[in-house]
């Protein structure tokens, strides 16, 4: 991943606001603390449970939006075909899959849909549906233990992966690839991951954004993939400051 950092007085309220209008997504939120404000609009879900059914929803696979409705089809086409791309979103599903299935009742995962395009204002993602029941015996607190860290953030194996983003990333991730959500008293939660947000104090903004590394990674197609996940919030933060 990497971090984008500006000294800038920004009010989060006004941020929130216009982020929410230049990047409407599943998850936005705003989280204002006394020295802090955590301000996202998350296109991934973490994992929800709903009346003990859970949700994971993979996110691997990332394209620029088109400037036109052409070009957008073309870029859509050229990752559902890039094998790069569907090699790392399978191998995601595959993890999710094995997640869930830890806390989930045996033969009830599933992955009802796979691989669909999602758009949003600056990217389209590839993204995969993986579902199942949650075991008798189990709660809200067990599945999210199964589950995060994300495996879209982490990698694959897990464990493996974590220690080799130690001790190559420069900087601790911080909020970055977090979650934010609830858990309810009638057993059911919701989570997003923490992507597409923003760290905001009293003089500076803290923007961050990552891509997968596999063994045929070109890096300079990765940190452009970077650039146009953080297209949102650049744009949102230059937009205020122009005023």
């Amino acid at each position: 991943s990497n971090r984008y950092t500006q000294k800038a007085t920004v009010d989060s309220l006004s941020f929130y606001r216009l982020l929410r209008s230049k990047n409407p997504s599943p998850y936005l939120f705003l989280l204002d603390y006394e020295n802090f404000s955590i301000c996202g609009s998350s296109p991934e879900v973490m994992v929800r449970l709903h009346e003990r059914e859970i949700l994971l929803r993979p996110i691997a696979g990332t394209r620029k939006r088109g400037n036109t409705t052409q070009r957008d089809k073309e870029l859509e086409l050229e990752m559902l075909n890039d094998p790069k791309e569907c090699a790392e979103h399978l191998m995601l599903i595959d993890l999710g899959r094995n997640d869930v299935s830890r806390v989930a009742k045996t033969g009830t995962v599933s992955v009802p849909e796979m691989m669909r395009v999602e758009r949003y204002s600056h990217v389209m993602h590839m993204v995969s549906d993986v579902e199942a029941i949650l075991e008798e015996g189990k709660d809200m607190f067990d599945l999210f233990s199964a589950t995060f860290t994300a495996g879209t953030m982490t990698g694959a194996p897990k464990i493996k992966a974590m220690e080799l983003i130690a001790q190559f990333e420069s900087l601790k991730r911080g909020f970055y690839s977090g979650c934010v959500g609830y858990f309810a008293f009638n057993g059911n939660m919701d989570s997003a991951i923490v992507i597409r947000t923003a760290l905001i104090t009293d003089d500076t903004i803290t923007l961050q954004a990552g891509a997968g590394v596999v063994a045929d990674s070109q890096p300079e197609l990765e940190y452009l993939e970077v650039k146009n996940k953080l297209g949102a919030l650049l744009a949102t933060l230059k937009e205020l400051q122009r005023g």
